[in-house]
């Protein structure tokens, strides 16, 4: 009897054995792959680029929310970088130019202008183009094109027009960093920058919020599809408005009608009274009565419907921008502007 029992305990052992065995087995093949799948290790070209030289490029690709995309892009085959010194992002761009990068609502220009910076291949210092083969085309990570040559007359490597300081950088398994002179701008990006500066993509058009970021994926969250025009509202106006107020924080009233006119410009007014009589915000009703003609839009707006909140700062905080910031052309109301919400917000909704 104690044979029996010594018996298939050797045989439930043995079955252990080989269960986990084949377990084991298993997640090896499932794990091997992962090598590919876009995990990067201590050695990939993106963690030397966080901890080198080029900060200011660094910072720009954090802010545009490329670390996944770029990621992904190494798993899948070498890349190129092409990173500006931080000189040429700190001091020789264009200040104007690099207020519209970092703007909310343009984080695809500033996507579209990193990612042209980096090719889908390794090209070495070795492997630039001579003299006599001339330029050499390379398309980048955002679909666009770059040429790379090197000069005739002193030898220098090009990409574009940007000259290469530091060629072969900082070299890795999957991808290599080619330091440069100056920032490569794409023609889609100066083009989106010259319409802004010519207010032709804000003027007439609607005010709308900055693009959203879902905090669990760290990507954009993607648009409702657009309304047709002439399509009737989904809810009535009248659904819009306040039910009472005990409750708190209530609707917004909605636009006028027959229902019942809304007198933005008579409500922006008293707005400002109230930062007036309040204390403390005298200088931001100055910027909006005398040094800008934002009042007036915003009481155009109200009366269409739209909802502000405005984020107030005070006299205090006021004080502390310098004269140079407030005397560039525009820059009271960009001030203005980012303190503008064209939604309905409540402390407890924040």
């Amino acid at each position: 009897m104690d044979r029996r029992i010594y018996g298939g305990s050797a045989v439930i052992l043995f079955f252990l054995f080989l269960f986990s065995s084949s377990v084991a087995s298993a997640l090896s093949k499932n794990t091997n792959p992962s090598s590919g799948s876009g995990q990067i290790n201590s050695n990939s070209v993106l963690v030397a680029l966080l901890d080198s030289r080029y900060t200011e490029l660094s910072e720009l690709v954090e802010k545009a929310l490329l670390l996944q995309t770029l990621e992904d892009a190494v798993g899948r085959h070498n890349i190129t970088i092409f990173a500006p010194r931080n000189e040429a992002l700190e001091r020789d761009l264009d200040p104007e130019f690099k207020r519209f990068l970092l703007e909310p609502g343009n984080l695809k220009s500033l996507q579209t202008l990193l990612m042209f910076h980096i090719i889908p291949n390794r090209v070495g210092s070795d492997q630039w183009p001579t003299e006599e083969s001339g330029r050499v085309k390379h398309h980048t990570l955002g679909n666009d094109q770059v040429h790379l040559s090197k000069n005739k007359e002193d030898g220098k490597k090009m990409v574009d027009s940007a000259e290469i300081i530091r060629p072969d950088d900082l070299t890795r398994p999957d991808g290599l960093i080619h330091g440069i002179e100056r920032l490569l701008i794409p023609r889609s990006v100066q083009e989106d920058f010259n319409r802004r500066r010519s207010l032709q993509s804000i003027s007439a058009v609607l005010p709308e919020g900055a693009p959203e970021v879902d905090p669990r994926t760290n990507r954009l969250k993607k648009k409702a599809p657009p309304v047709p025009a002439g399509s009737p509202p989904a809810l009535p106006i009248q659904s819009a408005l306040a039910p009472g107020p005990s409750l708190a924080p209530a609707p917004a009233p909605g636009p006028g009608g027959k229902h019942g006119h809304f007198d933005g410009e008579a409500q922006v007014k008293d707005f400002i009274h109230t930062l007036l009589h309040y204390g403390g915000y005298n200088e931001m009703a100055d910027i909006l009565v005398n040094l800008t003609s934002l009042a007036t839009e915003m009481g155009r707006l109200v009366s269409e419907g739209y909802v502000l909140t405005v984020l107030a700062p005070n006299d205090e905080a006021m004080a502390k921008l310098t004269t140079d910031q407030l005397s560039e052309p525009g820059a009271p109301e960009q001030i203005v502007y980012y303190h503008i919400i064209p939604e309905y917000q409540t402390e407890e909704s924040m």
